[in-house]
């Protein structure tokens, strides 16, 4: 069973920095993408950054380009997403999602349960 299990969520005034975790278990594979997207109060989820295994690209979105880095720890399955001067308006619930690429070549979405990121003075 694959799981993606999110930590690092929290408050941080206007300026500051977190880092978000997204650890995955539960495939061998490596042919998958991990990344993380963002749902504000009252809009539609969006992608933020994503990290492809396959060719190590990256992926941002130009809201955060410039102030958020993803990174990955291979032998852990786990990406890590270092926010720095975070706005208000990065203010969402984040998500972990992983798009995973079977033998079969056929592909499996799946989702974490997301973590609270508030950013308030």
């Amino acid at each position: 069973e694959v799981q993606l299990v999110e930590s690092g969520g929290g408050l941080v005034q206007p300026g500051g920095s977190l880092r978000l975790s997204c650890a995955a278990s539960g495939f061998t594979v490596d042919d998958y993408t991990i990344g993380w997207f963002r749902q504000a109060s009252g809009k539609e989820r969006e992608g933020v950054s994503s990290f492809s295994r396959s060719d190590y690209s990256t992926y941002y979105a130009d809201s955060v380009k410039g102030r958020f880095t993803i990174s990955s720890d291979i032998a852990k399955n786990t990406v890590y997403l270092q926010m720095n001067s975070l706005k208000p308006e990065d203010t969402a619930v984040y998500y972990c999602n992983a798009i995973v690429v079977a033998f079969s070549g056929l592909e499996y979405d799946y989702w974490g349960q997301g973590t609270q990121v508030t950013v308030s003075s």
